[in-house]
């Protein structure tokens, strides 16, 4: 191994996700804390009666593991963008696979990989898709309602599933020629700040016409800022669902920490133009954003307009979508209207 490499190793295993949080998110993961007072559930007035939408829904809620109900009552509004990032795949992966070769698909850190499974079920053959977590409870929760069809699971860090492992990997082997879409959700923040290592290692999966996804929790340039978006997600979304004193619980043990591994937009856009040409935001909340990337233009294009406009209230969005990201262009087409029929 090249000693930038085992750098990079090194640093991973020393990372706060697999030491001083891992306690936190096992216990979160076998739901023995961090449990909401009440479900989260999609508010679909924010779907606007979109078939598409609430038909991924509906299947998408059935699949919950044990981590689901903590993280989707922590973000405002992330439940509402799983399931339309997960429409907007889900057309993309129907539209480029068939059976013979389906559309292959890599969420990174999405614990119990529910949206992966769901992708995986509706895609009837059509998308295969790989998950990841390092939390054995994790793939207890992906397994919970039985072996999922066309969806795999890898027990273990990112940085574990290199390219050599996949490919002498039985379980794995049908990914060897790597992936159309990575979705990365929440992961390098809980590893470190070295984005530019992160995405260099986990592009090796990718096609060289795929798209890279990366769902993040940003700093901003003003501390203020920052702060003040925190607090509305605190008091005005997270107070839904969780006690005060487990809020101050969880700023203090992950939060704080967590923190010092986000990035702001500016450096993520120079990490970013190492690797791709063209890269846009396709979703804000407060502090979080979705970006996509790709040096694929056309293929950019498809995924941001088989989106349906981010299902979001207006006081919590901060940058429109689709927005531009520095050094990289793309023009950038409009979010598909609301209330499409799913065939269309």
């Amino acid at each position: 191994m090249e000693p930038q490499m085992r750098d990079f190793f090194a640093e991973c295993d020393k990372a706060p996700r697999l030491n001083e949080m891992a306690d936190f998110f096992s216990a979160t993961a076998a739901a023995r804390s961090g449990v909401p007072i009440k479900m989260p559930s999609v508010d679909a007035r924010l779907f606007q009666g979109d078939m598409s939408l609430e038909s991924f829904t509906g299947v998408h809620s059935q699949l919950w593991g044990r981590f689901d109900p903590h993280y989707f009552g922590s973000i405002p509004y992330r439940l509402e963008e799983a399931v339309r990032l997960g429409d907007a795949l889900l057309r993309y992966g129907l539209a480029i696979g068939h059976d013979e070769n389906p559309a292959r698909f890599y969420v990174l850190g999405d614990a119990e990989g529910t949206l992966a499974r769901t992708l995986g079920r509706l895609g009837n053959g059509k998308i295969q898709t790989l998950s990841c977590s390092p939390n054995k409870e994790n793939e207890e929760s992906f397994f919970l309602h039985g072996q999922p069809a066309h969806a795999t699971f890898f027990l273990g860090p990112f940085h574990h599933l290199t390219r050599s492992r996949v490919e002498s990997t039985p379980s794995l082997k049908h990914f060897s020629d790597r992936f159309d879409i990575i979705l990365e959700d929440t992961t390098f923040q809980m590893y470190s700040s070295n984005r530019k290592e992160q995405i260099g290692f986990v592009k090796r999966h990718l096609k060289d016409d795929g798209i890279f996804l990366f769902l993040e929790k940003f700093r901003q340039i003003e501390n203020d800022e920052y702060l003040r978006r925190e607090l509305q997600k605190d008091h005005g979304y997270k107070a839904r669902f969780f006690k005060p004193e487990e809020i101050k619980s969880k700023n203090e043990v992950i939060l704080e920490k967590m923190n010092l591994n986000e990035t702001t937009l500016d450096d993520m856009s120079e990490a970013l133009v190492e690797y791709f040409k063209y890269g846009c935001v396709t979703w804000n909340c407060g502090n979080f954003h979705t970006l996509a990337a790709s040096n694929n233009a056309d293929n950019l294009r498809r995924l941001i307009s088989s989106m349906a406009p981010p299902c979001i209230p207006n006081e919590y969005v901060y940058m429109e979508a689709p927005g531009p990201l520095p050094g990289l262009t793309v023009e950038l087409p409009p979010f598909r209207h609301l209330g499409r029929p799913p065939d269309e």
